[in-house]
């Protein structure tokens, strides 16, 4: 698969998916999943997901279903199969899944859903489950991007459409799946790096919270943090580097080791918001004070941009979760016989001590 090329900020020849840069709002509730018999409860996250827009831009080489190998089909009339990689205790989980199931609901499409446990074999027979109860087309928020022979195999055999949203796999697009939509990763990790340079200084010693190994999220958000240290700011070393699984409480623990390993550090980098709620957990519970050691994070969540209400920590990039409208308009346009991109690339915002505050409610 070809990476994904950077996001043009100021090109005014950037393609501008139709119909998506801001006049997509989620509608309210969510849409009951065939593997669950009760509707998603409403919480912040999910609120959050339903009534903020996702502007996006397209790049790189597109697709269209004669290229694909499929068949026409109305989206209407379909049945649409996401399985969700995560168990949904975080809330990037929380909102990604509300979007998903809001836009079904909205557009009145059969959906089915499965989540995986945080478990690769599982999400694997979850996708295959999905495909042998009738799925035309899928969704599929993967936990790793290796592995998915079996699964992309079996719906090649039907030239079942898929879309991945958050993560890649590692497989040849409109070949063996149609799009990927998610965030520009290394981006991310680039203005986590500013940020964390304008709280420190440009110097001292940091710490890097590493995401799940094995996929793209973790390898990209590592190395455009790094590259925009070693541009902008090579006083400021990273001396620590241990994964924190995307979890609290992983986050938690790494961070406690972290302190008393070297306990003169200056910043952490969590690369995802839950492994910096953790760290924080861990300062106060070593007696540590707002603001002693500057934590940068990537998500959005709610709890994380009160952490910068509260001076725990100093800034978020935002990774949005929102991707129901985004998966559904291009599963629709391909199905038709529309060219789509083969990567879409949301543009997210960040929180700092200027906006967290006042943007508190935009958060999930």
């Amino acid at each position: 698969m070809k990476p994904i090329a950077p996001i043009r900020r100021t090109s005014t020849r950037a393609v501008i998916v139709a119909g998506l840069v801001a006049s997509l709002t989620l509608a309210t509730g969510c849409a009951k999943s065939e593997d669950d018999d009760t509707d998603t409860p409403t919480t912040p996250q999910a609120e959050a997901s339903q009534v903020v827009s996702t502007p996006s831009v397209g790049s790189g080489e597109t697709c269209t279903i004669d290229a694909y190998g499929g068949k026409k089909i109305d989206l209407a009339n379909a049945t649409v199969g996401f399985s969700q990689s995560e168990k949904e205790a975080n809330p990037f989980r929380i909102a990604e899944t509300a979007s998903i199931k809001a836009e079904a609901k909205s557009r009145g499409v059969k959906l089915l859903t499965a989540n995986a446990q945080s478990q690769f074999s599982k999400q694997i027979s979850d996708v295959q489950d999905l495909i042998s109860k009738g799925a035309d087309v899928l969704v599929i928020a993967p936990l790793n991007s290796d592995g998915w022979d079996p699964v992309l195999r079996q719906a090649s055999a039907k030239k079942i459409p898929i879309v991945t949203i958050d993560r890649q796999i590692n497989a040849t697009a409109c070949k063996d799946y149609v799009s990927f939509i998610g965030s520009d990763f290394t981006e991310q990790g680039r203005r986590a790096a500013d940020q964390m340079i304008e709280a420190t200084g440009g110097k001292g010693k940091v710490a890097i919270l590493l995401g799940s190994p094995g996929n793209n999220v973790t390898t990209q958000r590592t190395k455009g943090f790094k590259d925009q240290l070693k541009a902008k700011a090579p006083d400021l070393e990273v001396v620590f580097e241990q994964t924190g699984e995307f979890t609290r409480e992983k986050g938690q623990s790494v961070t406690e080791q972290l302190i008393q390993s070297k306990p003169d550090i200056t910043g952490i980098y969590a690369e995802n918001d839950e492994m910096g709620l953790g760290a924080v957990n861990a300062l106060k519970g070593a007696g540590k004070k707002a603001g002693d050691v500057k934590i940068v994070t990537i998500d959005g969540t709610r709890n994380a941009v009160q952490g910068i209400v509260d001076g725990w920590i100093e800034g978020v990039v935002e990774s949005n979760p929102r991707f129901g409208p985004l998966a559904f308009q291009t599963l629709d346009s391909f199905t038709k016989g529309e060219e789509v991109h083969q990567n879409i690339i949301i543009q997210d915002s960040e929180y700092t001590a200027d906006n967290a505050e006042a943007d508190l409610g935009k958060a999930y």
